[in-house]
């Protein structure tokens, strides 16, 4: 069973499947051929992008992750400044050093290609890494799978098939799930709440403290990336000319202290999300919630509603807990990869999660934690990826601010709701992937259709 620290994972922007996943994947491919019992001097390595990675890779800066990687940065620790400094060196040398100092030949305006004629196979987001000789003969092929959320698999491991058995197999933890019907008797029988059972579990990878102690690195993150994101004024990179709006929106609200909160809510969660995905679009660091593009939703109820309360340190492990295990049901019984399921993927599966978190802070049931996440779903189910000009930017960061609101209403209704549910979770989740199977390709993160090809982008 996966940890809610691979859902809540700290990378750069301006996308988790875009970018952190092939970084990932390349420092993957370096650490193997690097262990080849072969000398490397003198191979040439190229990379081929396909499906959504070739469509939107320029836009999503895949291109510039794919080199990160191969130089062995890690999304979580970038530096940004030494990173800039290495990339100008590796255009200059054209020639990569493996970690048992071989040379590999690799010149990336030539070497990285964005393969639109080959389909992706398993996955919408295929990358093939393959190291040459002077002959042209494969000397070592690779190709992986960018799943979203910064999740990386092999063609092996997408090949395995998929059960309920297999999603709770090997899991080693006191409290298996495959499926919110299990999770919610769990808490019956256990007399818990949700975000109990998810930290139980997380006992078992490692000691309380250490997860407890990433819970409050992953809640530094977001809020530092609120705040540099109220800060920043400028123009997003692109040639769609955004202008960030945050900064904007922030003055105006601290110019009102004094303002109706009420009347003021939807500006606040709206300027908190906003100036997340102004900073992802950037290619800030960020924490995927679950993916970079939807990374707003989570960080904006979370600060509105738990930071600076009494209660703070408890109401954000009880957020995070309960909205990272609603992410793993999503993760392991459908996708949060928008070149898959669009964008119901992401911005839909972050607002079940923000909504579900924070009915348990307000002191929900499980039951009712449940329905908050379904709520939140259900009415962004069918919920397009079209990003114009391959860019997160239209209408990805707006998505959030509205996202941010529906998590909340959904958490409200849920509340205020009497009697069990008429749709559960698990049906909400199991429509969206089956909503997600069959949608056009053309509204999967490709740019190929919606607002991408009807509006102009310069």
């Amino acid at each position: 069973m996966l940890s809610i620290l691979e859902i809540f994972r700290v990378g750069i922007g301006p996308s988790s499947s875009h970018t952190v996943g092939p970084m990932r994947i390349a420092s993957r491919f370096m650490q193997k051929a690097s262990s080849l019992d072969r000398d490397l001097d003198g191979l040439r390595l190229r990379v081929f992008l396909r499906g959504s990675l070739a469509f939107t890779g320029e836009g999503h800066g895949t291109p510039r992750a794919v080199v990160l990687g191969l130089l062995g940065y890690d999304p979580a620790s970038l530096d940004l400044d030494a990173a800039a400094a290495a990339i100008v060196d590796l255009h200059a040398s054209k020639c990569l050093t493996a970690s048992n100092q071989a040379k590999i030949t690799f010149d990336a305006s030539k070497d990285i290609v964005l393969d639109y004629e080959r389909p992706a196979d398993l996955h919408p987001n295929e990358m093939e890494c393959v190291l040459f000789d002077e002959s042209g003969e494969e000397q070592l092929s690779r190709t992986y799978y960018s799943t979203g959320g910064g999740f990386i698999a092999s063609k092996r491991q997408l090949q395995m098939p998929i059960s309920d058995d297999v999603v709770k197999a090997g899991s080693d933890v006191p409290h298996e799930f495959g499926s919110a019907a299990d999770l919610l008797q769990l808490c019956e029988a256990q007399d818990a709440d949700i975000c109990d059972i998810i930290l139980a579990n997380e006992d078992a990878k490692r000691p309380r403290g250490e997860t407890k102690a990433a819970l409050a690195d992953i809640t530094a993150v977001m809020m530092a990336c609120i705040d540099r994101g109220l800060q920043t004024k400028g123009t997003l990179p692109g040639a769609l000319g955004v202008q960030r709006r945050a900064p904007d929106l922030w003055r105006k609200l601290s110019d009102q202290p004094h303002a109706n909160e009420k009347e003021q809510l939807f500006d606040w969660l709206n300027t908190y999300a906003m100036a997340v995905n102004e900073e992802n679009a950037a290619g800030g660091k960020v924490v995927t919630a679950p993916t970079n593009g939807a990374a707003g939703i989570v960080p904006s109820v979370l600060r509105h509603y738990c930071a600076g309360t009494p209660t703070a340190a408890k109401d954000v492990e009880t957020f995070l807990l309960t909205a990272g295990g609603i992410g793993l049901l999503y993760k392991q019984r459908a996708s949060i990869s928008g070149a898959e399921m669009g964008c119901q993927g992401e911005v839909g599966v972050a607002c079940s999660m923000a909504a579900g978190g924070l009915a348990a802070v307000w002191g929900g049931t499980p039951q009712q934690v449940a329905q908050a996440a379904e709520i939140g779903m259900e009415h962004n189910l069918g919920l397009t990826c079209d990003p114009v000009g391959g860019l997160v930017q239209i209408p990805c960061i707006e998505r959030n601010a509205i996202g941010a609101v529906k998590a909340v209403n959904a958490a409200r209704l849920a509340l205020h709701s009497a009697g069990p549910m008429k749709v559960s979770l698990d049906q909400v989740i199991e429509t969206m992937r089956q909503t997600g199977l069959d949608m056009s390709s053309k509204y999967k993160e490709t740019s190929q259709g919606g607002l991408a090809v009807n509006v102009v982008e310069c």
